[in-house]
């Protein structure tokens, strides 16, 4: 069965986990993958869950924030490193929106030797994808779309799984109506949810445009989403926040609620 695994579940400003990011697994153990984080965590995350580099030849990159980008430039050295040296099978594909491509290129060729760099292009290849575009990526049809960011902008996919389930990456801002036609029909909804809609005052959500607990699952069950994973979380209540989540999400979305913590597997 497919699997979600959760590599980060934070927002940018956090220091107790990891910033969110996330891959389907499929059934053969291999992966498509969304988002870094903003650092070289992504290196250790990967090997306490036991993913290794040559299960990962597909990753898509939501926007430019550095708590999405970063770690893509570390895990370009690193299988880079693994073509030159023979040990990488197969080619990377990275997917972005049209203008996100020169960002992630330069990123790469200031940060990276030579040797490193050259190897986008050749067998590490940067896919500009645009609104409602449906390309092939491992066993799946995905569809990127257009979030309609308040900030930088950004895009979500919408792909349907092996067993017959819709899966639904959001983005990391509030959901916009005319994301509708791609969301709506989801088996499984990803989005954000910065804090406790109780903590709004402490936190400032809607100042920076993203949405609470309270604000996802009314969402979700307003277009009758039957699973709902919360993420991109504030971190001050890491250790109790699995229940501080649930509790609240459960007075306003009454099907399966997901509050997960960095490393988790989630069956889909």
């Amino acid at each position: 069965m497919e699997q979600l695994y959760v590599f980060g579940t934070g927002n940018a400003a956090v220091t107790r986990c990891y910033n969110t990011c996330f891959a389907i697994r499929n059934d053969v153990g291999q992966f498509f993958m969304t988002d870094a984080g903003g650092g070289n965590g992504i290196l250790s995350i990967l090997e306490k869950m036991q993913v290794s580099f040559d299960q990962i030849h597909h990753i898509f990159v939501t926007h430019e924030h550095t708590d999405h980008i970063l770690g893509i430039v570390w895990m370009v050295r690193f299988i880079a490193t693994r073509i030159k040296t023979g040990v990488y099978s197969g080619d990377l594909n990275i997917y972005c929106h049209q203008e996100l491509v020169p960002t992630i290129d330069t990123l790469c060729r200031l940060t990276l030797q030579g040797k490193i760099y050259k190897v986008i292009g050749d067998r590490i290849h940067l896919i500009p994808v645009h609104d409602g575009e449906t390309l092939p990526v491992l066993d799946y049809d995905v569809t990127f779309f257009d979030i309609h960011s308040t900030k930088a902008m950004q895009y979500g996919f919408t792909t349907r799984l092996r067993n017959g389930r819709r899966l639904t990456c959001a983005g990391d801002e509030p959901y916009n109506p005319a994301c509708r036609p791609y969301v709506e029909g989801s088996d499984w909804l990803l989005h954000e949810a910065f804090c406790l809609y109780s903590q709004r005052e402490q936190f400032k959500p809607y100042e920076k445009h993203h949405s609470t607990v309270k604000d996802a699952c009314e969402l979700a069950a307003k277009l009758s989403i039957p699973n709902l994973v919360l993420w991109h979380t504030e971190d001050k209540s890491i250790h109790c926040r699995k229940e501080l989540y649930l509790a609240e999400g459960r007075q306003f979305y009454a099907e399966n609620l997901y509050v997960p913590d960095d490393g988790e597997i989630i069956l889909l």
